[in-house]
């Protein structure tokens, strides 16, 4: 079947209230683009949704004409979910609205948002929820996965804050889900990523947060990883759930407060952030100084929306990237010999290695609260490959592969399916562990014919 030419698609076009593009736009290719850029799919249709009925039509439309469906919230999906060859993509680039009521610290929010959208609107209320690390990335398919962030340690992960959802299921019904209402559904958003249907609305709970913050970037030579890294597994035993401390591993961007000298050189990074009282957190920081002979050091207090917009510069769109990724209970020193060997071999200047310290209030929420089970995680590692030319696959993709496999003995158990590659679907049973169970005859009840199935797969 010709799908471009077909008379359904002008009964398509009829139905939907947003655009629909096609292969001969001359927009095509950029409506298409994502992040991650080694993925490069063609979909038949691109229905750009002005609204949840948009969704509705697009799912019946490839439903009956035997079509794949991908679900694009920003397309910063690392697997490049948002993407299918020869189906029809949903795309939600155009419904990026954020509605706040400050009075009950809720914010409803359209799927196509990124978190920047997300946090200018409700620091405008001085308020926040835990998301994210970089502006760009989507509310929703971070939320889907489980989300975590600076302030994971305080409020949880970005799931545990979510109140309710506003839903399209396979079927085409429109339906909320809520602590209340269709609650199994509700329980399988809540990590089971887009297996059980199209997000269109999402309410979280906020908290009180800024709108200045103290945070910044503490730069050591790789040469003293080894102290620091020992150093900061002690330190964050005891540090306050309103301090966050994360590790990055890789060679030295030119920040202007590095020395020339620096730049290129790989680099063991302190990236601090604290949301309380300001002096108290001067107090709190300044034993990290003491880790070793800093490079240099940025810290400072700023606004909490240009904090969260601080690593932005190195994970624009564009560039190849290949992750993996472990959870991990514990930094044991086998693990930590294992990231100072890596850091070593960074085959390119954008590669990195980082420890996000998520301990705190997510680790207080049963294993079998929603989805999301991995509650033992108090660290959760991510290997960065990102490169720029098609020649550097193989290295990147190798020294990621391979530090995978060396840092696995000292990981616990599961994997945060945000950070899982298009060809990890063996690891899915694994990232859900005991709750898989229960996703499988949700997914069945729900999506007995596995419609949604661009994403980390749950089968029934």
């Amino acid at each position: 079947m010709n799908i471009q030419s077909n008379e359904k698609i002008e009964q398509l076009k009829e139905k939907v209230k947003g655009q629909i593009v096609l292969p001969d736009n001359p927009n095509y290719d950029d409506v298409r683009k994502i992040w991650n850029a080694m993925i490069d799919r063609r979909p038949a249709v691109i229905v750009q949704c002005a609204g949840a009925d948009d969704a509705r039509h697009a799912i019946s439309y490839a439903h009956d004409n035997g079509l794949e469906i991908s679900i694009r919230g920003c397309g910063h999906n690392i697997a490049g979910s948002a993407l299918c060859d020869n189906g029809v993509m949903i795309d939600f680039s155009h419904m990026t609205a954020v509605t706040v009521d400050a009075q009950k610290r809720r914010a409803y929010v359209e799927p196509g948002a990124t978190l920047g959208d997300f946090d200018r609107a409700v620091q405008a209320h001085g308020l926040a929820a835990p998301v994210g690390i970089n502006s760009t990335t989507g509310i929703a398919g971070l939320t889907l996965g489980g989300g975590f962030g600076w302030l994971t340690r305080k409020y949880g992960m970005t799931i545990d804050n979510l109140v309710s959802a506003e839903m399209v299921t396979a079927d085409g019904k429109k339906i909320k889900v809520s602590e209340d209402e269709n609650t199994d559904l509700f329980w399988a958003i809540r990590g089971g990523g887009g297996n059980f249907g199209v997000v269109t609305q999402f309410e979280f709970a906020l908290y009180p947060v800024g709108p200045e913050i103290l945070a910044g970037l503490l730069v050591f030579p790789i040469e003293q990883a080894k102290q620091v890294l020992k150093k900061y597994r002690e330190f964050v035993k005891s540090a306050p759930e309103e301090l966050n401390v994360w590790v990055v591993l890789r060679k030295a961007p030119p920040l202007p407060f590095l020395p020339e000298s620096v730049h290129g050189k790989e680099v063991i990074v302190l990236a601090v952030f604290y949301a309380g009282d300001l002096d108290e957190g001067e107090k709190l920081i300044n034993p990290l100084r003491g880790f070793g002979a800093s490079y240099g050091e940025h810290i400072g207090v700023q606004p909490y929306t240009q904090w969260q917009q601080a690593f932005d510069p190195l994970l624009t769109s564009g560039a190849r990237n290949y992750w993996k990724s472990h959870n991990f209970a514990e930094l044991s020193d086998g693990a930590l010999d294992s990231i100072i060997e890596f850091a070593g071999k960074m085959p390119s200047a954008q590669c990195e290695i980082f420890v996000g310290l998520i301990e705190g209030a997510a680790n207080r929420v049963p294993s079998n609260a929603m989805a999301y089970g991995h509650r033992d995680a108090k660290f959760v590692l991510n290997v960065h490959g990102r490169w720029d030319e098609e020649g550097q696959d193989e290295a990147c993709i190798s020294w990621a592969r391979a530090f995978f496999v060396a840092s696995a003995p000292y990981a616990s158990a599961g994997a945060y399916v945000n950070f899982m590659t298009a060809d990890e679907g063996d690891r899915v049973a694994a990232a859900y562990g005991e709750n898989y169970t229960r996703l499988k005859q949700i997914k069945k009840t729900h999506d007995p014919e596995n419609i949604f199935h661009n994403n980390q797969n749950i089968k029934a």
